[in-house]
This record gives C-alpha cells, structure tokens and sequence, in this order.
C-alpha cells in the first residue's frame, strides 16, 4: 500500500497561532480558549461590531473625547438652566448698573457681572446655551433632511433628474449665504422657528452634495443590483439598501454642520437678524456690549468665549467621528 500524502504546509502566521498555549488562555489570533493545544471546533476569530469598533477609535482620540465632555456639559447647562441660574435672565436689577451708567463686574451677587441693563451675566449665558443649541440641532436637522432627500434622489435618479436638482443645489450655493438669510428673515419678523426654517433653507446644499456623492458610489454596487433584480421598487431599494450605509456620512456632517449652525446664529444675532430681545442670544449679547468694549470688556469676552467653546466642541468630535468610521482618513 502507498504512503498517505504528506500533509499541507501552513503558512508561517498559522503555524504560529497553532503554537500551544497555556491551559485558560486565549489565542491572540483567535480569542478562543484552550488548553495546552489547539481546539478545532472553537471559534478563532474575534468578532467586533462595526458600532464598538468606531467607539474604540473614537475614544482613542482625546481631543474628540474632550470635545464631547464639553458638548455634555453644554447640554446639562441648556437642559438645568431653568433650576441653576442665579438671577433671572430678564429682570434689570438697580444695584447692576454704577452710579456712571456701567454695568458691574463681577461681585459676590454677580459672578461674571451685570449687562448694560443690569441684567446677571452668567444667567443670562446659561439661558443663551439652550438658544444656540436648539437652533443648532433643529435648523441642523432640517437641512440635513432636505440634504438627504435632495442628494438621494439625485444620486439614484440620474437622468435630467439628476441635471435638475444638482444644478439647482450649485444655484443655491452660488447665492452669498449671510446676504440670502438676511434678506429671508427681513421678510418676515424674526423668532425662533423663523430662524430654524431659514437656516435649514440656506444650508441644505453642502449635505446634498455629499450624500449625492455617496449614493453614485452605493448604486454600483451588486447588492443594489440583485436588489433590484428581485423586484424591489426604487424607494424600498433607497430606504433598505442605500439609506444604512450613509450613516456614517450623515453624522460626522451632523456633527460639523451644528457648528457651523451654531456661528451662523450667532452672526444673524449679532446683525439684529436673530432671535430678538428679551431672549438671551450670544451674538446679540456681543453686539449690545460692542460699544463698552474698553470700558466692560466682559460683555464681548465671555458671551464670546461660548461661542468659541460650542463650535471647537463640536469640530472636535466631528473630526474623530470622521477619523473613527474612517480610519485611512488621519493617514491622508
């Protein structure tokens, strides 16, 4: 009788994890447990789901990891302000104001001082956080939303579809953002939800352009062929088959777009455009202390500083979101 044939070599890295180990260990290729040789009905590859693995990046990051704190500390202010704040926002107190006509600074009363009304300082930018946050995230929400229909169609259209909406989105984005908003909110008086619609109208643009991006690259793809082989309809195809694989996209640009919701409110306050008073607004709480500048220049400095905060928070974490869902990203 013949010899049996010799059996098939391993690669070098396979010979290696083969290597017995000490009874209770785990395999550093595998995970798996053994004890003192190899167990071939065990598992040998760690699973790692794609959420805890951009989590692990994401916390590997500490500046993105700093970003959220300071965007948690942002939010519990926003949400506790209504129990934490020392005065009321809008009451005008007589012992804020000096004898000159300025306002106080701080004191034991009033922590960070008193506005050109006598108004507390510190209250008054706790109750300016829940403001910018709300049109942060809502205006934000609704221009992604318009973005994402926008971009959807576009991409899996094609056509003079296509043409259509793409040309209009390089219209839009060929206005001067700052000069449409301001003559939109002229139109009209303007308020909260005002505000919200406007900048949800001015920035749905550059989201279009990203996810109609993404979904040229999407519909290529096999799976969205065989989908459609199977007799699925174009909106089960976008919503089942295209829409979860732009989460990604969809919240790094979220991230990033409410800062830059958060500076555009700003802007608009500070033109007179904004939310209007009584109602604490950082941008227009800069432009009322502009003119006491050298003689209070608390008035600009901290509202100013909030600002800075908010928008640098959430750079900050839309940058490790974007180096965690795409790790050749920080390489580039």
């Amino acid at each position: 009788m013949g010899s049996s044939p010799p059996p098939p070599l391993l690669r070098p890295e396979f010979e290696e994890a083969l290597e017995p180990t000490e009874a209770g260990a785990y395999s550093e290729v595998a995970g798996a447990e053994t004890a003192l040789g190899w167990a071939p009905d065990t598992a040998i590859i760690e699973h790692r789901g794609t959420w805890s693995e951009v989590w692990r990046r994401f916390r590997k990051d500490k500046f993105a990891v700093a970003g959220m704190v300071m965007i948690i500390g942002l939010v519990l202010v926003a949400i506790l302000a209504p129990w934490i704040v020392p005065h009321n926002p809008i009451t005008q107190y007589d012992d804020g104001i000096k004898a000159n006509g300025l306002p106080v600074g701080s004191s034991s009363k009033f922590l960070l001082g008193t506005d050109t009304l006598g108004r507390d300082m510190l209250s008054r930018l706790m109750y300016g956080a829940r403001v910018s946050l709300v049109i942060g995230v809502l205006a934000n929400g609704f221009a992604l939303l318009l973005g994402l229909i926008f971009g959807l169609i576009a991409g899996y259209s094609r056509g003079w579809v296509e043409t259509l909406v793409m040309r209009a989105t390089d219209v839009m984005m060929a206005f001067p953002i700052l000069l449409f908003a301001a003559a939109l909110v002229a139109v009209v008086r303007p308020s909260l939800w005002i505000l919200i619609l406007v900048i949800g109208i001015v920035y749905w643009t550059p989201m279009t352009r990203v996810i109609h991006g993404e979904v040229l690259s999407i519909r290529e793809k096999e799976f969205v062929d065989a989908a459609r082989l199977t007799g699925c309809s174009w909106l089960r195809v976008m919503y089942r088959h295209i829409l979860p694989h732009l989460v990604a996209p969809i919240i790094v640009y979220t991230s990033l777009g409410i800062a830059t919701t958060v500076l555009f409110e700003a802007v608009l306050s500070y033109f007179g455009l904004g939310v209007q008073p009584p109602t604490p607004s950082w941008g227009q709480m800069i432009s009322d202390g502009q003119p006491y500048y050298l003689a209070a220049p608390h008035l600009i400095i901290y509202p100013g500083v909030c600002i800075l905060i908010t928008v640098l928070a959430f750079n900050l974490v839309g940058d490790g979101l974007r180096d965690a869902f795409d790790p050749q990203q920080r390489r580039r």
